[in-house]
């Protein structure tokens, strides 16, 4: 019995040591923790409930030249579900299951409520804890979702996840894309192009901080607002593009791009004395039929410009006064003539025959103008050179990336040979971008003060200008103003009599060169059967105000000249400036009035009364007794003469403004289609005929 005991006692007393013991090591570890390593826990405690959150700029965005909207951010959201998170039992998951893919159905619009109930159910026997269910939901969207079954639990006791994101939109589209370009963060890089990419600094703004706690179901919280870093939302960049001007340059070459199934093209828009882009449009073949913005052509694909290189050439020779006389003639023979070892020819079946330097210029003669420059220039350097004063192998420096070196042989080059010099002349050997040639001529037109093409007018912060670039000039004269006014001429004759004849119009006056280039590769020669049309120039020809560079490559219907396929878009485009920008028939106005006294042939004697009192012209006789008058120049003063209307018979309308000669014959019962701005210069129906009722009469102004 004592031995019985004994055992039990050791027993007790070796439990009673050991929780002892271990009550010991117990209290020593609380002491450890406490004390010892307290600050390392602590620490760890907070890693754990607390989370330093960056918070998103908003990025600023990208006007038009008048504050329109081309490229904004609005938040977008991507949703996914955590399918088989613990906290979702079977038994809760079979019970939302149905009513959460029919609110997903109702909600979204992209899929039946069956398909959900079915990839919901999949993904949970598969064990899916990261399903998506919808990319790019909007804010509204968000909120609805947030009362589905399960979803109104949250991330951690519904498996709702919500992954925020900023979404870059264009409310215009396509319009002008390339140019305003992306910003596109790889995992090795980062692609920018366009405006986005040259002022991401203004654009992108600086992130933010703010602490965030997690709560009992595993959210997030902000802490303490006043204590959080402020995200600072990006400046908004102003560019030059006018939407209007844009819109009808992206029409109207898309659709001489499908006329023609071309390659490519683009037509870009300068104002003559800032340098400002307008408008820039580059469309590529996507598909047959189809056009898109896939690359900026206008910038980043420098060709041989064939004819429009012509003028650099003329210049060239009149600033070396080895220009012969514009009257002077050049023999051009019947179309051919051999340079060392290659025959060069003329577009003229038959050849020009003897022509004067002038109508070389105006005729776009390969032979006359390669005639002229190989017999002035003994030493190529020479010509060379003076190349280089008009910045045509320099590049530009534009802001935008993408621009390639612009490329003039040299003599030192071992490509460099006998018929170097005459082909160059005409815009081979050579490849420049089309904003460069571009730019030259609006040099020209700016009466030879070249301007840097500027993309940016300013910045913005909430509408108050932050930075204005100003612009920029890239050489203050190019030529002397008197060579300028020659090839001026000779730009406009081009126009007049020339190649582009067919843009003549009696509203607004052209100057401009036509272009019809066989694409080039400088290694591999010259592709007979692709060519490069293009049209370059400027108006009104008396005061230009914009420069216009249009070119299609490749057309495949049997057009491919400069004058028809480039110089319809580009009139496309001065039409609808000239309609749309008062300013300029309001300077053209102004020009003439300064040199002889206005003459509104046929009007209303109390409208011009009052017009040419306010203008400071004297009238001899002001009180002639007749509604409907003519003003005549009479001495130094005006005078009226009679304007009677027949009720039967079709008058004589030329010069009367359009309202007035609509009022007049649709008294008469006649249909007027009026073509035009200005003063009536031509009717469709002679004056003297009968009228009749109902019959058209179209009424051609200027």
């Amino acid at each position: 019995m004592n031995e019985e005991k004994k055992t039990i006692l050791m027993r007790a007393t070796l439990i009673y040591a050991a929780t002892a013991l271990m009550g010991i090591l117990i209290l020593y570890r609380v002491w450890l923790i406490q004390f010892q390593e307290g600050d390392k826990w602590r620490e760890q405690a907070a890693k754990i409930t607390y989370e330093m959150q960056e918070v998103e700029a908003m990025r600023g965005n990208i006007l038009a030249s008048n504050g329109t909207l081309l490229v904004t951010s609005v938040p977008m959201f991507d949703i996914y579900m955590d399918v088989d998170n613990p906290n979702i039992s079977d038994a809760d998951f079979s019970e939302n299951v149905a009513p959460l893919a029919s609110g997903l159905s109702s909600l979204l619009q992209n899929r039946s409520a069956s398909w959900y109930l079915s990839k919901l159910r999949r993904a949970r026997r598969q064990g899916a804890r990261y399903m998506l269910i919808k990319r790019d939901v909007t804010y509204s969207q968000l909120k609805e979702l947030r009362k589905l079954p399960l979803f109104k639990r949250g991330r951690y006791a519904g498996g709702f996840i919500v992954e925020p994101k900023t979404e870059r939109i264009k409310p215009y589209q396509s319009l002008a894309s390339r140019t305003l370009g992306f910003i596109n963060k790889k995992a090795t890089h980062v692609d920018s192009v366009g405006i986005e990419g040259a002022y991401d600094q203004y654009l992108q703004g600086s992130k933010g901080k703010r602490l965030m706690q997690q709560i009992a179901n595993g959210e997030l919280i902000p802490v303490n607002y006043k204590n959080q870093i402020e995200p600072q939302n990006g400046l908004d960049v102003v560019s030059t593009i006018d939407v209007n001007i844009q819109d009808v340059a992206e029409s109207s070459l898309r659709e001489q791009l499908v006329k023609h199934d071309a390659l490519f093209g683009t037509a870009i828009v300068m104002e003559t004395k800032t340098g400002y882009i307008k408008a820039i449009a580059n469309l590529g073949k996507i598909s047959e039929g189809n056009y898109g913005e896939i690359y900026n052509y206008a910038i980043g694909r420098p060709e041989a410009p064939g004819s429009t290189f012509k003028l650099a050439s003329f210049l060239a020779a009149l600033e070396d006064g080895v220009l012969p006389p514009l009257t002077d003639t050049i023999d051009c023979g019947d179309g051919e003539k051999r340079f060392a070892d290659r025959i060069m020819t003329d577009a003229h079946r038959g050849g020009f025959g003897k022509i004067t330097v002038r109508e070389v210029f105006e005729k776009s003669s390969n032979i006359g103008t390669s005639t002229i420059i190989t017999e002035a220039y003994d030493d190529p350097d020479d010509f060379l050179e003076r190349l280089d004063q008009f910045h045509l192998n320099s590049k530009l420096n534009l802001d935008l990336k993408g621009e390639k070196d612009p490329y003039i042989r040299q003599t030192d080059s071992k490509n460099w040979s006998a018929v170097s010099l005459p082909w160059l002349s005409i815009g081979y050997e050579s490849e420049l971008s089309p904003l460069h040639i571009l730019t030259f001529y609006n040099a020209i037109a700016n009466d030879g003060k070249m301007m840097k093409p500027q993309f940016v007018s300013a910045i913005e912060n909430s509408g108050q200008i932050q930075e204005r670039f100003e612009p920029v000039v890239l050489k203050k004269s190019i030529a002397s103003q008197k060579n300028i006014d020659t090839v001026k001429a000779l730009l406009r004759g081009v126009v007049e009599r020339g190649t582009a004849a067919n843009l003549r119009n009696t509203v607004y006056s052209i100057a401009g060169k036509t272009g019809t280039a066989q694409v080039a590769n400088r290694n591999q020669g010259y592709n007979k059967q692709d060519y490069r049309a293009s049209f370059v120039g400027y108006f009104p020809a008396e005061f230009p105000q914009f420069t216009i560079m249009v070119m299609v490559s490749n057309p495949t219907k049997g057009v491919y000249y400069g004058n028809v396929v480039a110089g319809s878009v580009f009139r496309d485009i001065a039409d609808k400036i000239y309609a749309t920008h008062i300013e300029i028939e309001e300077q053209e106005i102004e020009e003439v009035h300064t040199s002889h006294p206005p003459i509104l042939v046929v009007g209303k004697k109390q409208e011009l009364n009052t017009i040419y009192s306010q203008m400071g012209y004297g009238m001899s006789n002001p009180e002639i007794s007749s509604d409907w008058v003519v003003s005549m120049q009479h001495g130094d003063t005006l005078k009226y003469g009679y304007r009677i209307f027949d009720d039967e018979i079709i008058p004589n309308v030329r010069g009367m403004s359009a309202k007035d000669a609509i009022y007049v014959l649709e008294k008469l019962g006649l249909n007027v289609i009026v073509h035009g701005k200005g003063k009536v210069s031509r009717q469709s129906i002679l004056a003297g005929t009968k009228a009749t009722k109902g019959r058209r009469i179209e009424l051609y102004l200027s």
